[in-house]
């Protein structure tokens, strides 16, 4: 076993053993947060556009892929913040603001560690599952 704070994932978090309570009201607090912010992004987009090309959600995993990206290379990697800022910021905020970050984060962790099949494996099934479950959704949606 190695020293605490020695690993980080990809959630902001690290092989700790740090109480519970304080890492989930930060996850709590940046999910309201990111969840807010995603709606003042998504509202402020559909008023401005009439495209059909979806660009809010597309401004919203973007800007969360930026985001992630900033937040774990300039306070997770380099500094040893405690769990509940960490994670508070990466699962809450950024999590509640969009989901498609983390896969992104998650995504080059393994590219980054050399691990190019489970990498490609990961994304492929990823985004084919998750159109499969939409349409299967949407199926059981309508079928109620």
């Amino acid at each position: 076993m190695g020293l605490a704070f020695d690993r980080h994932l990809a959630d902001g978090s690290y092989e700790s053993k740090e109480s519970a309570m304080p890492i989930i009201l930060g996850v709590a607090l940046g999910g309201a947060i990111g969840a807010s912010s995603r709606y003042a992004v998504d509202r402020y987009i559909e008023a401005r556009s009439d495209a059909i090309f979806p660009w809010a959600t597309f401004a919203v995993n973007v800007s969360g892929c930026l985001f992630i990206g900033l937040i774990a290379a300039a306070l997770v990697d380099r500094h040893h913040l405690p769990a509940w800022v960490r994670i508070g910021l990466v699962v809450g905020v950024v999590g509640g603001y969009t989901t498609f970050s983390t896969f992104a984060q998650e995504s080059l962790d393994l590219v980054d560690a050399r691990h190019f099949a489970i990498a490609l494996a990961y994304t492929t099934a990823s985004i084919v599952a998750g159109m499969g479950a939409v349409l299967l959704g949407s199926w059981l949606g309508r079928s109620v």
